[in-house]
C-alpha cells in the first residue's frame, strides 16, 4: 500500500486542527450553525461537499456546496399548497420584537405621499404603485408566527394584499424563477416564485390592526410565515421578477438562500 506523503504525515494534525477551527469560525452565523449542527460532523461536511478540508478556502467551498444542496432540498420539499399554522389573537406578542440588520436609530423615514413602489423585470405592467393604489386592492389578515434564525419566535398579526394577487395584477411571469426586493434601508433579498405565489405570502400594510409602523417596515413589508425572518424584507421600495439569481444581503454572506422555516 502506498503510504501517506511525508508532508501530510508531519503536518496532517495541524492542518486538520486548523480546518476544524476555520469551520467553527465560518459557521458562527446562526443559519449555518443551525443547519450544520442538525445534520453534519466535520467528516460529513467533507463527504457531502466532496472537499478535503485542509485550508480556509476548502472550508468555504464546502459550506457553499452544502448551502446549495440545502437550498435545492428545501425547494423540492416545499409544498405551495400547504399552509403555515395560524393562531388566536390572544397569542399575539405585544410589543412585537424589533429585528433588523441595523439598530432602531437607523430606521428609514419614508414620506407616505411621495412613496412609489417600483416594479420591473418580467412583468407586463411596470407603472409605479402608490400606497393608495395598494390599499385599494382586496386585503386579508393573518395571525402567524415569525421565526428568527437567531433562535426566537413571536406570533404577530399582519394585514395586506396577497402577493399572488399583486403579481397577477402586474402581469408577472409565473414561470420566472425569482422575485427580488430592494428596500429603503439598503436591505435586499429574493425568493422563489412558488413561495411568492403561496396564499399566505403578503405585501403587509398593517400590523396588529394598525398602519404598519416604521419599526416593522413602513410603508410595506413582505410577510411569509413559510420563511425565516431574514427572508421577510421591510421598507420595500422595488420589486423585480427575474430568471437571474439575485442573492440577498445575508445570503451573499453565507446564509441559506431558500430560508424555509
Amino acid at each position: 500500500m502506498i503510504g501517506k506523503p511525508q508532508w501530510l504525515v508531519a503536518n496532517g494534525g495541524t492542518i486538520l486542527k486548523d480546518a476544524r477551527q476555520e469551520l467553527g469560525r465560518r459557521i458562527e452565523h446562526p443559519a449555518r450553525r443551525a443547519f450544520l449542527q442538525r445534520t453534519l460532523s466535520l467528516g460529513g461536511v467533507s463527504l457531502l461537499s466532496g472537499c478535503a478540508l485542509v485550508d480556509a478556502d476548502s472550508v468555504e467551498t464546502a459550506l457553499q456546496r452544502i448551502s446549495r444542496v440545502n437550498d435545492r432540498v428545501q425547494g423540492w420539499l416545499f409544498d405551495p399548497r400547504r399552509l403555515a399554522p395560524t393562531y388566536p389573537e390572544s397569542m399575539i406578542a405585544r410589543p412585537f420584537p424589533f429585528n433588523a440588520f441595523h439598530g432602531e436609530d437607523e430606521i428609514p423615514t419614508i414620506d407616505e405621499n411621495g412613496y412609489r413602489l417600483e416594479v420591473s423585470g418580467l412583468v407586463a405592467d411596470r407603472h409605479p404603485w402608490t400606497l393608495a393604489e395598494l390599499r385599494a386592492m382586496p386585503r386579508t389578515d393573518q395571525v402567524t408566527r415569525h421565526i428568527c434564525v437567531e433562535g426566537w419566535s413571536a406570533v404577530g398579526k399582519w394585514g395586506g394584499v396577497r402577493f399572488s394577487d399583486f403579481l397577477r395584477r402586474i402581469g408577472a411571469d409565473p414561470h420566472a424563477k425569482y422575485v427580488g426586493f430592494k428596500c429603503a434601508d439598503d436591505y435586499y433579498t429574493s425568493i422563489d416564485m412558488p413561495t411568492a405565489l403561496h396564499p399566505q405570502t403578503l405585501l403587509a400594510l398593517t400590523h396588529d390592526g394598525r398602519t404598519l409602523p416604521p419599526r416593522h417596515g413602513f410603508p410595506m413589508k413582505l410577510r411569509m410565515p413559510t420563511k425565516l425572518g431574514y427572508k421577510n424584507p421591510k421598507h420595500i421600495q422595488a420589486i423585480f421578477v427575474t430568471n437571474t439569481y439575485p442573492g440577498g444581503y445575508w445570503e451573499d454572506q453565507g446564509y441559506n438562500w431558500f430560508g424555509g422555516s
